[in-house]
């Protein structure tokens, strides 16, 4: 029989062992055989980019700090990347997948990206990021769990719904491409989908879900489209806001919720309706045409028809603007990490650079070009990242061609890669101001930000008198009304290349983007990740040596 001295002296033992040992996250593996294939979700066959033979394609399902690998194999005949949109990569842009990031994954081949969902909850989508290729699908949902010991704000639901809604057109990606080429615009597209589809109404439809009575349900709403803002609604069902893109909210209650392109809602919605079919719907927002998607859900054990009277969208753009007004930060929730998400005091920190950032559009050469603050970004041959890792970026771009505080009125327009610098651990305000007739929706690849304010006009520093400095939505996507301007907050603490860009994927092609390099002084691994030994090579730097780490 083992004596007290040495039961001790063994549990010692095994916690000095303890202490030696770092257990890694846990790992989630996915293989992505991407294929071109034929669908008709208009009635019009047509080509679409498929994973695993799924559209929309396959969820990625994981929870808070899991490394996800994914092999892709790139079976289609153009080149390809993915990119892993809200997902903040930390220290990690070499898998951004974004060409000023990456190569891109060649016909014929594979590549195997791996990132980290450190420290992040929420609903996120993935997609292809080369040209048009989102518009012909490549795309799906990313949802992240809190890890079993951190608390959610509201009971578990019964089970999870997603539904990813985005205008279509039915026509390839590649003659779309063309168009843009050409000089052209897109037009209007030609509907709106659902997970891929939309209903008819004529008594053959399937449901997409069935509920159980009386029981509550959490819906995950992703606008993944290319171009245009919806109105996403559940006849007879309100919801709940708990989350967006990574933040817990204040809990209200909504009978629709706009949801601009690349957008992402999380919401609850309980089943206490009579047992019969429902209608969901998305329609089109602030343009010229009206465009509905339309699926079923159902209730268990009932068969009776949904009601054809549908729920209305609301009409102004104000009517968003009052709406996203009511988005407020849950100060009392656990964020990812076992501390509440209002510990960060954002509101009190003093602001070290402003850098406000005006869309505009020229077709002064005959050919449409969208810009921020005069300059039209290209994408060089060589990736930007791998320029500045290499030390040849001299070569390949220059920094710093846009100023801070753009000329009131920008009438010529620059073609070339838009890249600044930010310095590591600044604490910036974002002004993105909007003077055209279009709604602008943006997204910052590795970051979320406050978004503290959005308003009619043009900004000026006596704004900042209106900015909510307590409980802003942390998020990374902003929309900006027309001829407007909205403000966010946020500190650059996140090294590497990022890229920002317009979610309207016509705008993004030509030239509306820009990407901001955050370099770490201290040279460290803590800060930002090596070059990886799997990355892959193009450009000028494809046959140089690889240079030594640069981060220790």
């Amino acid at each position: 029989m083992a004596t007290r001295a040495t039961m001790i002296s063994a549990i010692m033992l095994c916690l000095c062992a303890a202490t030696t040992v770092i257990a890694e996250d846990p790992y989630v593996y996915y293989t992505w055989n991407v294929s071109y294939g034929t669908i008709s979700p208009l009635g019009i066959s047509q080509q679409a980019i498929l994973i695993n033979d799924q559209f929309p394609g396959p969820e990625i399902n994981c929870s808070s700090n899991n490394n996800i690998v994914v092999n892709v194999f790139n079976n289609i005949d153009e080149p390809l990347l993915f990119t892993w949109h809200g997902i903040q990569l930390r220290k990690n842009s070499w898998q951004d997948g974004t060409p000023g990031t990456m190569c891109p994954i060649q016909p014929g081949t594979n590549y195997t990206y791996k990132f980290q969902v450190k420290d992040q909850i929420g609903s996120y989508f993935y997609y292809p990021s080369l040209g048009l290729q989102r518009i012909a699908g490549g795309i799906g949902g990313l949802r992240i769990f809190s890890r079993l010991l951190i608390p959610v704000p509201y009971p578990d639901p019964e089970d999870e719904y997603w539904f990813l809604i985005g205008d279509w057109y039915a026509k390839s990606h590649k003659s779309l491409q063309q168009t843009l080429d050409n000089g052209d615009s897109l037009g209007m597209p030609d509907g709106v989908l659902i997970n891929g589809q939309t209903a008819r109404l004529d008594g053959r439809d399937k449901s997409l879900y069935t509920m159980k009575e009386g029981k509550t349900y959490k819906v995950r709403i992703c606008n993944v489209g290319s171009k245009t803002s919806l109105n996403f609604r559940i006849q007879g069902h309100p919801m709940t806001l708990v989350e967006t893109e990574g933040s817990h909210t204040v809990q209200n209650t909504y009978e629709s919720l706009d949801v601009h392109v690349g957008q992402c809602f999380t919401v609850l919605i309980t089943a206490n309706q009579e047992p019969r079919d429902y209608v969901v719907v998305a329609s089109t927002r602030f343009s010229t045409y009206f465009l509905d998607g339309k699926a079923l859900i159902s209730y268990e054990g009932s068969n009776k028809s949904a009601s054809l009277f549908l729920p209305h969208a609301p009409i102004t753009w104000f009517w968003s603007l009052n709406q996203f007004k009511t988005f407020r930060w849950n100060l009392t929730a656990s964020a990812a990490r076992p501390n509440p998400q209002g510990s960060y005091h954002y509101g009190q920190i003093n602001i070290t650079r402003t850098i406000k950032l005006v869309n505009s559009i020229s077709a002064d050469s005959g050919k449409l070009r969208y810009a921020i603050n005069g300059v039209s970004h290209v994408d060089p041959e060589t990736p930007l990242k791998l320029a500045e890792y290499y030390g040849v970026a001299d070569k390949v771009f220059k920094y710093n061609i846009i100023n801070d505080h753009p000329a009131d009125y920008i009438s010529k327009i620059t073609v070339a890669p838009n890249v600044i610098n930010a310095t590591y651990r600044d604490f910036v305000e974002l002004i993105f101001e909007n003077p055209t007739m279009s709604v602008q929706s943006y997204n910052l690849d590795g970051y979320s930000f406050f978004l503290v304010a959005m308003e009619a006009g043009r900004w000026s520093p006596d704004k900042r008198e209106n900015y909510n400095l307590l409980d802003a939505v942390s998020r990374h996507t902003v929309q900006v009304f027309p001829n407007s301007w909205s403000a966010a907050l946020l500190t650059f603490d996140n090294a590497g290349m990022w890229n920002l860009r317009s979610e309207n994927v016509e705008n993004r092609y030509l030239g509306q983007q820009m990407y901001v390099s955050v370099l770490s002084p201290e040279k460290s691994n803590r800060d930002e990740y090596n070059l990886p030994v799997t990355q892959l090579k193009c450009g000028i730097v494809k046959d140089m040596p690889v240079p030594p780490d640069q981060y220790h």
